[in-house]
């Protein structure tokens, strides 16, 4: 395990660029789409030259791999037990994304060998000098684990849809996060709408809130309709702005990421510095594993 992780290292001095940033999709219950979301935002970032990968931990319900209908044989787990090398478990998909399944790798810290958790450490870097965007599909809700893996991730979007219980639910998520580390950037989507005054004031109504009781301001991306080809797309195994272009949720997707984008060249809104991710991520895990 240290030979790999070693020879990780080795590989990442000898790469040249900037780092790439990390961002969370997270929701504060299930059933909202983030993992559809997820997987048709990296396509269209990918679309537009950025070099993506997804780390899909939601564990025991990843399914990353079924809506692009590529299975993956390896996970994260396999790879800090030192069964198989990283490049195994970085599974280049189609639409020229790239996904990796966590397994149920992070579900005891506590547990990790120093080398288990320096292999960690060693592959996120690697996947930091070779993509521009390393988004984390997490589980809906909180663990201990994903709270102190979002309290080290740059930047944060929570989806929520019109529901109350929902947007109850994308608040405590976001009040928890905010409390942690109050430079943490936030994005807001909602999700399956019926129109789009339910959408606007569904991100106004949370957006408010945040700034009344926190004193914190958060992004709109959008809202992405309720649209039958998203289920469509999910029995294809295909991802819906690929099979359905032309759907109205496509065409919204498309708008989310040109505004993301925007704002990620915003200089009002200018990103954090990337190398945050792992000096956050090596001193909140290894405080856990004390």
């Amino acid at each position: 395990m240290r030979d790999q992780a070693e020879t990780l290292r080795m590989k990442i001095l000898e790469s040249q660029g900037a780092l790439g940033r990390s961002i969370a999709v997270v929701s504060g219950k299930g059933g909202v789409g983030k993992s559809n979301f997820i997987t048709n935002f990296a396509i269209n970032l990918a679309n537009r030259g950025k070099k993506v990968v997804i780390v899909d931990m939601d564990i025991g319900m990843a399914n990353i791999h079924i809506l692009i209908g590529q299975p993956a044989q390896y996970n994260l787990k396999d790879y800090l037990e030192g069964k198989v090398t990283f490049t195994d478990i970085l599974y280049s998909g189609p639409y020229n994304i790239h996904y990796i399944s966590g397994g149920s790798a992070l579900a005891s810290v506590v547990e990790w060998s120093n080398e288990m958790f320096e292999a960690l450490i060693a592959g996120f870097e690697m996947l930091q000098k070779n993509f521009d965007f390393i988004l984390f599909d997490m589980g809906a809700g909180a663990s201990n684990w994903s709270l102190d893996l979002l309290k080290s991730i740059d930047e944060i979007i929570v989806i929520s849809t019109s529901e109350p219980t929902s947007i109850t639910d994308a608040y405590s998520m976001m009040k928890y996060i905010h409390l942690k580390d109050r430079d943490k950037r936030f994005y807001l989507l909602c999700n399956r709408v019926y129109t789009n005054e339910e959408g606007q004031e569904t991100l106004i109504r949370l957006k408010n809130t945040m700034r009344k009781f926190l004193s914190k301001d958060v992004y709109i991306l959008g809202a992405l309709p309720e649209d039958q080809a998203v289920r469509k797309a999910v029995i294809e195994q295909v991802p819906f702005t690929i099979s359905y272009p032309k759907a109205n949720v496509s065409k919204s997707l498309i708008e989310i990421v040109s505004r993301f984008v925007d704002q990620q060249i915003n200089e009002e809104y200018a990103p954090v510095p990337s190398n945050t991710f792992l000096s956050k991520l090596r001193r909140i895990f290894s405080k856990g594993r004390d």
